[in-house]
């Protein structure tokens, strides 16, 4: 919902405060008071085309900051989720920056973005009717989403949804294995030739590291032997290290008890020493030992590490890659050999999958032709009054070719309409923009018009001029039918019609001041008195008379105002 409209140097307003509230509002005035002004600002925040020509007079830039209230499941928020932009409060606030050179900055809760984005949420959020940019329903696409919502159809849709997910999911898999199958037969003789040289080879992981090591020991053996030996003849000579510190130890202790304690240290040092020397002869012995016994071929082991390597250079894998490459090439020849039967389960799992999604959408698309013969007959009753009783209006529903298959269905829905007597139907995105376009889209709107805590999609929307060329009892029937639009959605009507201002909540009078040489347009919100004199002004002109405030009275007390 729009709660607010900020305005600065735009045009002829300097500076421009709007709050808005639930309901139907009306902006009234005089034609060039300005009420054009407020919906290009506000178009401005939606992301429509910059200008130049919009920003005041020896103002440096234009600024217009919309904010709205989200709520939960508003549409908007997965677009903010998807951007990045979504915060943690319900209000949402779009910022436009316009300099008198033509340029613009756009901004979404203060964080820059491009215009497109604004453009994005703005359709969104906001629906204009009338002289203003059309989008919305005037959107083919929109078409099924609306004829699905006026006919109660979400769980049908969700339920067709999810099969068709489950065929395509199927069909993927189908897909996929085939095309398997057939790198596998394309492959075959080298995948056996390659799976069995890998199971003669046997490579185990972590190989290669252990035979580099395994190669390089035993090609220094000779070396380590000679060192350890002679390492063990220096420990050995004479009494041997460890036989000299046991006898200094000795020494020592048979004079300790005379040292007073002075040459404990040294004692225990020399303990330590004999120790740690007895530990060293032993793990010299024990690797002199284990070379001896080592009878390992060198040769051997360079010539598996240099298979390996081969191998795994000829498949363009590291060495440890080797023996998960074998069970890939084992899979891939299990699959062939497993192929056919596999591929007729998978087959037949598609088929399955397309035939339950095929007999959900076949019965989503009755009921939507069932629900468009509804639709129909509701905005038929609608346009008579509207002063649009030559119009025609249908819902086409037709069957698409299966390559246009979707998640939502297998038809496609158009709105088609005829606006004067004797034409064809077309398509109703080709009718002229205007009021009569205005009206008829408010049929649609109230004709498909939902409980607001089942709607879904635009919350507000601006009805620009829609009595154009209408007044009497044609415009008292506009003016009802947008109150009760506004039952379930925000409505904003920009209107000469007397009959359709009477019908809103909340009033706001646009009028232009002229001082000295200067001249502004400003926004009044109407009191109950107020407003009963611009209603009068309406019915009788520039001289109000004490009739035409007698009879706005007896307008808005008709309307319930």
């Amino acid at each position: 919902m729009l709660q607010g409209l900020s305005i600065h140097d735009v045009v002829l307003i300097d500076r421009l405060d709007l709050g808005f509230e639930t309901g139907l509002s009306a902006l009234t005035g005089e034609t060039g008071a300005g009420k054009s002004i407020l919906l290009d600002a506000l178009g401005l925040a939606l992301g429509a085309r910059a200008d130049a020509g919009l920003v005041a007079k020896g103002a440096p830039q234009a600024t217009v900051a919309a904010s709205f209230a989200l709520d939960t499941k508003h549409p908007a928020r997965a677009l903010l989720a998807e951007r990045g932009l979504a915060g943690d409060d319900d209000m949402l606030i779009l910022r436009r920056v316009v300099s008198a050179d033509g340029r613009s900055r756009a901004f979404v809760n203060d964080q820059p973005v491009p215009v497109g984005t604004l453009r994005e949420l703005g359709n969104r959020l906001v629906e204009v009717h009338g002289q203003f940019d059309t989008h919305g329903l005037l959107d083919v696409s929109t078409h099924r989403a609306a004829l699905d919502a006026f006919g109660g159809l979400g769980s049908d849709v969700d339920d067709v949804t999810a099969r068709y997910i489950g065929w395509r999911d199927a069909e993927a898999a189908e897909s996929e294995a085939r095309e398997r199958a057939a790198r596998a037969a394309a492959d075959e003789g080298f995948l056996r030739h390659a799976a069995e040289e890998l199971e003669r080879l046997d490579p185990k992981p972590g190989e290669e590291t252990e035979l580099a090591q395994r190669r390089a020991l035993l090609a220094a053996r000779e070396k380590l032997i000679e060192a350890l030996s002679a390492a063990r003849s220096d420990l050995a000579a004479g009494k041997g290290v460890e036989g000299s510190l046991r006898s200094a130890e000795r020494q020592l202790r048979r004079v300790s008890t005379q040292a007073m304690g002075k040459i404990d240290r040294a004692l225990a040092a020399l303990e330590r020493a004999a120790v740690e020397t007895a530990d060293a002869v032993a793990e010299v012995e024990a690797l002199e030992s284990a070379l001896d016994l080592d009878t390992g071929d060198l040769e051997s082991a360079e010539e598996r590490l240099f298979a390996l390597r081969a191998v795994a250079r000829k498949h363009r894998v590291e060495v440890d890659r080797l023996a998960d490459l074998r069970a890939e090439f084992q899979a891939r020849l299990a699959a062939l050999d497993d192929g056919e039967d596999g591929l007729k389960r998978l087959a037949a799992a598609t088929t399955k999958a397309r035939n339950t999604y095929l007999d959900a959408a076949k019965a989503l698309a009755a009921a939507r032709r069932n629900a468009a013969q509804r639709l129909d007959k509701a905005i038929a009753r609608e346009l008579p009054p509207l002063k649009l009783d030559k119009a025609k209006f249908r819902t086409r529903v037709e069957e698409l070719p299966e390559a246009a298959w979707a998640a939502a269905g297998i038809d496609r829905v158009a709105f088609e309409v005829a606006t004067n007597p004797g034409a064809d139907l077309g398509p109703i995105d080709r009718i002229a923009s205007g009021g009569e376009l205005a009206r008829f889209m408010l049929a649609l709107k109230v004709a498909l018009r939902a409980p607001a805590k089942k709607q879904a999609g635009v919350s507000t929307l601006i009805f620009d001029e829609v009595d154009s060329g209408i007044g009497g009892a044609v415009a008292a029937a506009v003016g009802e039918r947008l109150a009760v639009l506004a039952e379930t959605a925000q409505i904003l009507v920009v209107t000469h019609s007397p009959q359709v201002a009477a019908r809103a909540q909340h009033h706001w009078r646009v009028v232009k001041k002229t001082s000295g040489r200067s001249v502004a347009t400003r926004v009044d919100a109407l009191d109950a008195a107020a407003r009963r004199e611009e209603i009068a002004r309406m019915l009788s002109g520039m001289s109000v008379t004490a009739a035409a405030r007698a009879a706005a009275a007896d307008l808005l007390a008709g309307a319930g105002a």
